[in-house]
């Protein structure tokens, strides 16, 4: 079952909230939907793109959070040390700022066309900004 549609430079991706885990996280981010923006190549993580937040201000603290997210996971750092931002990994991601390692509250797991992701990810990072859209 899908909570949620993404679209990452036209394609389409499935994905679940992870609402008994982080339900103050989802809540949030939900109420921000249809949600557009544009996702980034990381610079200090590892295989991930990212949408900067600058200081927009969620309210949240931390809920199952990780410095590790898998593939298809996104994560929502809710700002204090580095800037306030969402993450999607596609690869191995060790979730760090210039001022060091992070941690995101994991919200939002891809469930259909993960096997997709990776090849938008070093696109990403080759190409520049992509794209992105929940609803």
């Amino acid at each position: 079952m899908s909570d949620i549609a993404i679209e990452i430079d036209g394609q389409l991706f499935k994905g679940r909230f992870e609402t008994e885990a982080a339900p103050a996280t989802v809540a949030a981010f939900r109420s921000l939907l249809p949600y557009e923006k544009q996702i980034i190549h990381v610079r200090w993580s590892g295989e991930a793109c990212w949408i900067p937040l600058g200081d927009f201000d969620f309210g949240l603290g931390y809920e199952n959070a990780t410095s590790h997210p898998a593939p298809g996971q996104f994560i929502l750092y809710p700002g204090g040390v580095s800037e306030t931002e969402i993450l999607v990994a596609y690869g191995p991601v060790a979730f760090a700022s210039k001022a060091g390692p992070l941690a995101g509250n994991h919200f939002l797991t891809i469930t259909e066309g993960l096997d997709r992701l990776a090849e938008i990810g070093r696109g990403t990072l080759w190409t520049g900004a992509k794209a992105i859209a929940f609803r």
